[in-house]
C-alpha cells in the first residue's frame, strides 16, 4: 500500500436535472443538491486511493462534515478535490472541497476505512 498524507484526485462534473434538490427530494429549487455534492466529494476520496490499495481491498465511507456554501445552476461544471490528509492505520481522513465556476461552494472533511472487500461482504450476508 502506497498511501500518504498529501496524496489528492480531482473529480468533475457538469450538474444535470438528476443532480438537483428537486430530484433528490432535499428541496424545491433547480440547483445542485447537497446530496449530489455530497456524492461527488465520497467519490472523488475514493478515487484519491483506488489505485494505491492493494488488490481485494476497497473503502467505505463512515462520516462526513461539511457545509454547502452556494448554490450553483443546471449547466455549470462543479469540480472536487479530495486530499488524504489523516492516516489511522484503517482510517482516512480527507479535506474535501467544491467549487464551481465563481469560487468554493462546498468544504469539510470525510473520512472512510480501509475494509477487505471479500470480509466485508461476508460479514454483511452472515446478517442477513
Amino acid at each position: 500500500m502506497s498511501l500518504y498524507s498529501g496524496l489528492f484526485a480531482e473529480n468533475e462534473i457538469i450538474v444535470s436535472p438528476k443532480d438537483t434538490a428537486v430530484q433528490y427530494g432535499s428541496g424545491s429549487l433547480e440547483v445542485f443538491a447537497t446530496p449530489a455534492m455530497i456524492a461527488l466529494m465520497e467519490k472523488t476520496a475514493m478515487l484519491c486511493i483506488a489505485k494505491k490499495i492493494e488488490a481485494g481491498m476497497t473503502s467505505v465511507g463512515t462520516s462526513i462534515q461539511v457545509k454547502h456554501l452556494k448554490a450553483t445552476p443546471i449547466g455549470n461544471a462543479v469540480s472536487c478535490i479530495a486530499e488524504l490528509i489523516e492516516i489511522d492505520r484503517a482510517k482516512l481522513t480527507f479535506n474535501v472541497e467544491v467549487f464551481d465556476n465563481d469560487g468554493i461552494i462546498g468544504q469539510g472533511t470525510h473520512t472512510r476505512f480501509l475494509v477487505d472487500e471479500k470480509q466485508f461482504m461476508s460479514k454483511l450476508n452472515d446478517n442477513t
